[in-house]
């Protein structure tokens, strides 16, 4: 429900500051008008395509990272720079990303996928000893 928070104070802000009507946002941020009353009833079935948030973002000068952090996603800042022996790491990573934004991959698959990844993501780091 955070990002449909985020989502309601992004359309208040745009209807008191520029006047636009939901029509209007959509016209502007690509994103349509059914999609926008969805993200506002908290109805996805799994995470709003990303891509979809950050033109929401741009078009709305909002910063992108607060969308994620409201989905519970990792920040989407700039990717770090990575050293050379982490080569085989990012390989690795483009092919989830790539599968996660594959239209024919299902659902539920891709549901699993950010499950493990948020797993991972939390769990604690052990240090060799």
């Amino acid at each position: 429900m955070a990002f449909a928070r985020f989502v309601r104070r992004a359309i208040d802000d745009a209807r008191e500051e520029r006047g636009w009507t939901v029509t209007d946002l959509a016209t502007h941020t690509g994103v349509g008008r059914s999609t926008v009353f969805r993200w506002l009833a908290g109805d996805w079935q799994d995470y709003p395509e990303l891509a979809k948030v950050r033109g929401f973002c741009s078009a709305l000068d909002l910063p992108v990272a607060a969308a994620f952090r409201a989905l519970g996603l990792p920040d989407a800042g700039p990717a770090p720079r990575r050293r050379a022996e982490d080569a085989p790491v990012e390989a690795d990573v483009r092919v989830i990303l790539e599968r996660l934004a594959d239209p024919s991959v299902p659902a539920e698959e891709k549901h699993h996928i950010r499950d493990l990844l948020r797993y991972l993501a939390r769990r604690p780091v052990r240090r060799a000893g």
